[in-house]
């Protein structure tokens, strides 16, 4: 009778706390709908152009819907409307220019298909049925197996993989069909006119209405990459030397907004190959008309990413195991600080000069990068000390013989004090097994026991006790061997600092050089002091994250 009670009681219990999460899920369940409105509501705000993007393909499906919902239009095309609303879901991508890529390779591998299969259908027509089977099948393995190792071929790969592809698909069904259906052309004829009409709405909806170009998306992520490098190296240059350390939460806000900064430039090699890809596929749309000089953007990201490595190399200095006191850091924080100030500078006139479509100012290498740079120079060679070490600093004129290096000493030193640790060690253990001293332990073994016999044992319980010793210290012997030979080791995390501030001035004129050679071939108006002389103090600003319309 227990039994039941206390079963029927774990019963309620569970039915409890299964109304209980239910319970709980319904109070939650507002808050979880208004979390996923916030991030609707977010991916619109961050890039307007998604919503107008949305609409031109709303408003493209309504248009081919028009082909089945009105009567006449129906009558004229039948089924194969259905082609052009697939049609429209599959071309019509985000930027113009991925739109006429895709367009292009669909219409161009339909028509093309239809040719080759209305050829082949022409010559085997008049043949006899097993004749047409055999000339039939001869023809998919041919152009099967050709068309799939054409698009191995990389640049067949890039720009007309989707077409080879449409073209093998379209080849196929017409070519297979027609041997059983005989009004197979006909067929064919009516999809590509409606694919026709489909690729036409397409490519007027995005050329036409609110266009969006891949180039000028290319040309704002270039913008975006040298301002972020330049607010990355502001932030690590500033937290670098900061008097106080920071707070957990602030620390993590900090590292964050210096990571954003260059990642934008890291993770750009795959999204700037594919816009530089459909800015190729796309019209001269510009007030000049001039090509698009898609490749150089290519070419000033590769040499930005170069430059970005440094930028995760010095954030990494934030993080090492071993700093640099923060006084000694005081003392080389004005010729860093007003470096790293000229490198943003340059950075941000680049940027400047790219977003407004003009050459660099010709005071873009100004003197005062060159005297920060010898300010930097003249304040460590004032302090020796810290980089070469006191006793290195005081022998120097002494040589460098066994008796005045100091890692030697250090080393005896401490092997000397290992080895006499480990026999007081051994002797003590020794003493404690047998619960006499040292001088009474040969009495108590008795006079059959060997001396030779007794030293062997003792030789091997010391052997043990030296190596079980040596493990425990090893660790800590290393670090004193380290912290004791390299008396400027405080100072080596800022020597890379340092030495990385100084390859990003080095690095620079790859930067300089290559966006020089863009507003060239691109051609960026002449520089103009009076008109854009404000554009030399450009702050910089978070990046924007662009959408790659992608297969």
């Amino acid at each position: 009778m227990s039994s039941r009670v206390h079963e029927r009681g774990m019963e309620m219990d569970e039915e409890g706390s299964t109304k209980m999460k239910m319970k709980t899920k319904v109070l939650e369940l507002p808050t979880k709908i208004k979390k996923i409105l916030k991030s609707i509501w977010k991916v619109g705000k961050d890039d307007p152009r998604r919503v107008k993007h949305a609409l031109k393909v709303g408003v493209s499906l309504t248009l081919v819907s028009l082909l089945y919902l009105m009567e006449p239009l129906f009558k004229g095309i039948g089924n194969s409307a259905i082609w052009a609303v697939m049609t429209v879901v599959v071309v019509l991508e985000f930027s113009a220019g991925a739109t006429l890529c895709k367009g292009l390779n669909r219409g161009l591998g339909t028509l093309i298909a239809g040719s080759l299969a209305f050829f082949i259908e022409f010559v085997a027509n008049d043949s006899g049925k097993i004749f047409r089977a055999i000339f039939i099948g001869a023809a998919v393995f041919i152009i099967g197996a050709l068309i799939t190792y054409l698009r191995f071929i990389p640049y067949i790969k890039k720009n007309y993989d989707y077409g080879m592809l449409i073209f093998l698909l379209t080849f196929n069904l017409i070519t297979v069909s027609s041997y059983r259906v005989d009004t197979v052309i006909k067929i064919a004829h009516e999809r590509f006119y409606t694919i026709a009409m489909g690729v036409g709405i397409c490519l007027l909806m995005s050329l036409l209405v609110f266009p969006i170009w891949s180039g000028e998306d290319l040309h704002k992520s270039t913008v975006a990459k040298l301002q972020g490098l330049s607010y990355s190296i502001e932030a690590c240059v500033n937290e670098y030397f900061e008097e106080e350390e920071k707070n957990e939460e602030t620390s993590d806000l900090s590292e964050d907004t210096i990571y954003n900064g260059y990642k934008t430039v890291l993770d750009s090699k795959s999204a700037d190959e594919a816009l530089a890809m459909y800015a190729s596929w796309e019209p001269r749309h510009t007030r000049h008309c001039h090509r698009f000089p898609w490749k150089h953007y290519v070419k000033v990201g590769s040499v930005l990413r170069l430059f970005g490595y440094t930028v995760v190399a010095l954030h990494g200095c934030l993080k090492t195991e071993i700093q640099t006191p923060r006084p000694l850091r005081g003392l080389f924080k004005d010729p860093c600080v007003r470096l790293a100030g000229e490198i943003c500078k340059v950075l941000s006139e680049l940027a400047a000069s790219i977003r407004n479509r003009r050459h660099c100012s010709p005071e873009i290498l100004s003197d005062s990068l060159q005297v920060a740079l010898q300010d930097l120079n003249t304040a460590i060679k004032s302090q020796p000390k810290l980089f070469l070490g006191a006793n290195q600093t005081g022998n120097v004129s002494q040589g460098n013989s066994g008796r005045h290096n100091p890692n030697v000493a250090v080393s005896q030193h401490i092997n000397k004090d290992t080895n006499d640790a480990a026999s007081h060690q051994t002797v003590s253990r020794l003493e404690q097994n047998t619960g006499t001293p040292r001088g009474e332990r040969l009495s108590r073994f008795g006079p059959n026991v060997s001396f030779s016999r007794l030293r062997a044992d003792t030789l091997e319980r010391r052997s043990a006790a030296a190596i079980n010793e040596r493990k425990i210290l090893r660790q800590q012997l290393s670090k004193i061997v380290v912290m004791t030979s390299l008396e400027f080791s405080e100072a080596l995390p800022f020597a890379a600092f340092a030495s990385l501030l100084v390859e990003m001035v080095a690095r620079l004129d790859n930067v300089i050089e290559e966006v020089e050679e863009l507003g060239t071939i691109a051609c960026f108006k002449e520089y103009d002091n009076n008109v854009d002389q404000k554009d030399v103090e450009v702050r910089v600003e978070k990046p924007v994250d662009l959408v790659v319309g992608v297969e």
